[in-house]
Parts: C-alpha cells; sequence; structure tokens
C-alpha cells in the first residue's frame, strides 16, 4: 500500500516557468521514400521549405503545413526510427470540417470526426465532434504513405496561457 498523496495543485512543485525561448521549430519523420513523402506533402499543399542533397546518403527535406510555426523534416540519414513509426503528431485547426475537406480533396484519407478519450476506436471513441462544441474535444486523423500519423485537433478558444 502506498501513502503518496494525489493532487491536481501543481503550484506547490511547479518551478518558475523559463525565461530563454525554445522555439520548436521541426520535427523529424521516419520516411521510406523521401521524393514519394516529398510528392505527398506537397500534394497536400504544405510549403516545401528544403531539399537539399549533402552527399549520397544525407539528404534533409523540410515541409511546413500551411499557417504552421513548425515543419516536418525527412530525408536520409537523419533518424534511425523505422518508417511510420510517428504516432500522434498534432494539427490544430479551427474548422475540422474544412480541414477533412480540403485534406481528402488533396488525396489525404482522413477518417470520420469523433469526441471522447484517445487515440483510437477502442480507446473510447465517439462518432461525431463533441456535442457540447467543447474545444479540444473534437478530432480526426489522417496518415502519410509510410504510416506516419497525424491528429486534427479543433481548438476554438484556447485554454488560458495559451
Amino acid at each position: 500500500m502506498s501513502d503518496t498523496q494525489v493532487t491536481s495543485d501543481l503550484s506547490a512543485h511547479t518551478p518558475p516557468a523559463a525565461t530563454v525561448p525554445l522555439k520548436f521549430e521541426a520535427v523529424v519523420l521516419p520516411v521510406s521514400d523521401p521524393d514519394r513523402a516529398k510528392a505527398f506533402y506537397v500534394g497536400l499543399g504544405w510549403r516545401l521549405d528544403a531539399d537539399f542533397t549533402i552527399d549520397e546518403s544525407y539528404r534533409i527535406l523540410q515541409l511546413t503545413p500551411p499557417g504552421s510555426p513548425a515543419s516536418i523534416q525527412f530525408g536520409h540519414g537523419l533518424t534511425s526510427r523505422q518508417p511510420g513509426t510517428a504516432d500522434g503528431l498534432y494539427l490544430v485547426v479551427d474548422d475540422i470540417d474544412a480541414a477533412r475537406a480540403e485534406l481528402t480533396s488533396r488525396g489525404a484519407k482522413v477518417s470520420d470526426v469523433w469526441h471522447g478519450k484517445g487515440l483510437g476506436p477502442a480507446e473510447g471513441h465517439l462518432a461525431g465532434p463533441d456535442p457540447d462544441g467543447k474545444s479540444y474535444g473534437t478530432f480526426a486523423s489522417f496518415s502519410d504513405p509510410d504510416g506516419n500519423t497525424f491528429l486534427l485537433q479543433q481548438i476554438t478558444e484556447r485554454l488560458p496561457g495559451r
């Protein structure tokens, strides 16, 4: 038996906020075919920022989703992870129906909209948008050709401080 107390009041245990800016710039996606991945993301309308071949074993591509301050990178020699192992990368949208429609029209196979907990139906998905229209509560998903998965999350009102 444990005597550990559980509390939601983190203020007593939270150090002060950091003051040095740390700007999240990019996430590396493991892909098997950089040219196929490039065609997929360019087809979605993402901006191609870079395509540099350094040598036969190192190539870096960077693309940025519309309106995003962060990008994705992939290529050769960037990661030892297996293709398709990036899971649950969030793309925040104001209007999930509009985002689904555009992505679908550009070739992505986007799931139906859901709400509830978890990332998969076995984890508690309920069909359709959050019935109360709560921000942060409505999702859809899609994968790239390698199986790297993205979650669309509808956020219409940010939490305080965001």
